[in-house]
């Protein structure tokens, strides 16, 4: 799938970068990416609206200054920018993500080895890093396991690394699934982990512990099949969304079933954690 890129300058950056992605993930838009001047944002070609952009409220407001321009992001040129670029990732000293064009890190306890045609989920991000630290905090063996708009399934991958004894790997974008397909063999995984296309309608079975890390408003439209799904005293780990959004997607899920138990903040990012009451 093609995406396009939006490169906005803000001012102020910090209040202006938190309104305007939740404003830009209301129409479509699926992963952000603070710079030093503002935010890149992400949306599939197929789902550009530029008169939805330019009717923003923000666009409106005083307050703000915002100017923006945008290109096309084609697989195989995101190929080549992120094959110059992509450098390892070691997460509290026990994981490592990294290409296959990297050598192995013998110092982390799970090795993983991603080959992302795009950028989001290689643990570059705020969100996939910080998710990775707190299930490198779970006991998953013996554990079943979702993993709710997997991207890569660097997250899938962890589990099954991790002793899990299965994981379901779902995302509704097709790139994502194919992707999964190939990262979930690269790892040597398929024995544990089963990739599906398709949203929260074809979850079917129980899991001990499910991950999300999807933008704020598809959380809070699937929260309830998440937490319908998760057995007695299961876990559940929300990111994709941020700190100011943290008292609805809280306030959602508890109203669901599931107790707050803690939360994680990286760069303005969170991860939620609950248990199943």
């Amino acid at each position: 799938m093609d995406y396009i890129e939006f490169n906005f300058t803000i001012t102020p950056k910090d209040s202006g970068n938190e309104i305007l992605a939740a404003m830009l993930a209301d129409i479509g838009f699926e992963s952000f990416v603070e710079t030093e001047t503002g935010l890149l944002a992400y949306i599939p070609s197929t789902k550009l609206s530029s008169e939805e952009v330019e009717n923003l409220d923000i666009f409106k407001n005083k307050k703000f200054k915002i100017k923006y321009e945008f290109k096309n992001i084609l697989d195989k040129n995101w190929n080549e920018e992120w094959e110059s670029s992509y450098t390892p990732v070691i997460i509290a000293g026990k994981c490592c993500v990294r290409a296959p064009f990297h050598p192995v890190e013998n110092d982390c306890k799970y090795d993983i080895i991603i080959e992302p045609k795009m950028s989001f989920g290689t643990a570059h991000h705020e969100t996939t890093s910080s998710m990775i630290e707190e299930i490198l905090q779970l006991d998953l063996k013996g554990k079943k396991v979702l993993d709710m708009g997997c991207g890569t399934s660097v997250l899938a991958i962890l589990a099954a690394k991790m002793g899990a004894k299965t994981v379901t790997a779902i995302d509704n974008d097709e790139w994502a699934y194919n992707n999964s397909v190939e990262n979930i063999a690269r790892n040597e995984a398929g024995n544990k982990v089963k990739a599906f296309l398709g949203d929260a309608e074809i979850i079917s079975e129980t899991y001990d512990v499910i991950f999300a890390n999807i933008n704020r408003n598809i959380l809070m439209r699937d929260i309830p099949a998440y937490t319908s799904h998760l057995e007695k005293s299961g876990i559940l780990l929300l990111s994709g969304f941020y700190d100011a959004d943290v008292p609805v997607v809280s306030d959602k899920a508890e109203s669901n079933g599931v107790k707050f138990i803690h939360k994680s903040v990286k760069n303005n990012w969170s991860v939620l954690k609950f248990k199943k009451k």
